[in-house]
């Protein structure tokens, strides 16, 4: 018997966002923005009553959410130690090596648990955040791979097998 996999990399898996990235020793990079494109395959047994290894519209459903809370936001990566944030009314800012760098519209900030919003480091958090969402919809999947472009032809793809 053969494996399967199934891929999405659908138009509107694509999203509009800021971001800078810090850089080895005290180098931070400008503020700018990408449309980036999500895709995913998912490897696994086939399901003997259904026969697909999961049903599209429960793969397509758990990473728009990801995209959705992504788009048109500026991404912050709240696990990066030379960052610091904090909260005046309506505003985050931002602070480099304890220097106020940038301020925010709190509702326009997407705070992710990442030390970095590197392409690789979206790439893992978003599929981690799919696997598990998978599980809890009881796909069973043996490997994942996501792949995040930030624009055409430059991207950054992870993948874990499970189990």
């Amino acid at each position: 018997m053969g494996t399967f996999r199934v891929t999405v990399s659908k138009d509107y898996l694509v999203f509009s966002s800021a971001h800078f990235i810090t850089f080895r020793g005290h180098t931070c990079e400008s503020l700018h923005g990408h449309n980036y494109r999500l895709g995913v395959t998912v490897e696994g047994p086939i399901d003997d009553e259904c026969l697909f290894v999961v049903d599209f519209a429960i793969l397509k459903t758990a990473v728009r959410k990801y995209v959705d809370l992504m788009d048109h936001r500026v991404l912050l990566p709240t696990e990066n130690p030379k960052l610091a944030f904090r909260t005046e009314g309506t505003a985050t800012l931002v602070d480099y090596f304890g220097e106020p760098t940038y301020r925010f519209p709190t509702r326009d900030c997407a705070m992710l648990p990442v030390r970095n919003t590197t392409a690789e480091m979206l790439a893992e958090w978003v599929g981690e955040q799919v696997i598990r969402d998978l599980a809890e919809a009881g796909a069973t999947i043996t490997a994942l791979e996501l792949e995040v472009e930030e624009s055409f032809g430059q991207s950054a793809t992870w993948s874990r097998r499970l189990g």
